[in-house]
């Protein structure tokens, strides 16, 4: 029974898992729980009268609210994820389990929510193996299918809808054989820009380049 996190971290970096898992390390930075809380506090942070500048946001206070405002126009479920029936529940599925930090109602979806940055587009490939995961562990346990998940950036103000696409599916059966089979330490990447905040780099020995010397090539 894998971890919903470890599988995303073995979509990331299979070698970072190792070390996570040697180190024994699953702790939540006070950060990280800092900027997961806003997740939970929407309906006060879009409030035009909300002092923003102390909360921990990544952008300015008026592109936050405007990131809101055009995750409130676009999501037809809003208001469940503003006030959701049920959070930080607990799944158990049937090769993993974790964490949806918001189950949503009628019907049942799971909701992830990430600390980082968003990409331009959909969501990073572990985030959508995390919100997979929650997925079909939700369906396992209810007896029902689950056709998508939500994955929150609310550092931004962003909230993003993942389909229950064949390509997640198996996507996220690779991070399962992957986090599976780890017995000793996988390949290293090789000069990926992944490695350069990675808190094992030392430890890992990979070595990285900087833009201007993969630019020189």
């Amino acid at each position: 029974m894998e971890a919903f996190t470890d599988l995303a971290t073995a979509a990331y970096c299979p070698r970072k898992l190792y070390y996570r898992r040697l180190r024994d390390e699953f702790d939540v930075p006070d950060r990280v729980a800092s900027i997961r809380n806003l997740a939970f506090r929407y309906g006060e942070l879009l409030d035009p009268t909300s002092d923003l500048h102390a909360e921990p946001i990544a952008v300015t206070p008026t592109d936050y609210r405007s990131n809101l405002g055009r995750s409130k126009a676009r999501l037809d479920r809003w208001a469940d994820l503003v006030d959701p029936p049920e959070t930080r529940v607990f799944l158990r599925g049937k090769d993993a389990n974790g964490i949806a930090h918001k189950l949503l109602a009628e019907p049942a979806v799971p909701v992830i929510v990430s600390p980082g940055e968003p990409p331009e587009r959909g969501v990073w490939e572990p985030h959508a193996v995390w919100a997979t995961a929650a997925a079909k562990a939700l369906s396992w346990e209810r007896g029902e299918m689950v056709e998508a998940a939500y994955v929150e950036y609310p550092a931004h103000g962003v909230v993003r809808r993942v389909g229950m696409t064949t390509r997640r599916k198996a996507v996220y059966r690779k991070a399962l054989r992957t986090a599976d089979s780890i017995d000793g330490p996988p390949p290293r990447l090789r000069n990926d820009s992944r490695c350069r905040s990675c808190a094992y780099l030392d430890e890992c020995g990979t070595k990285t380049r900087s833009l201007r010397s993969r630019l020189s090539l």
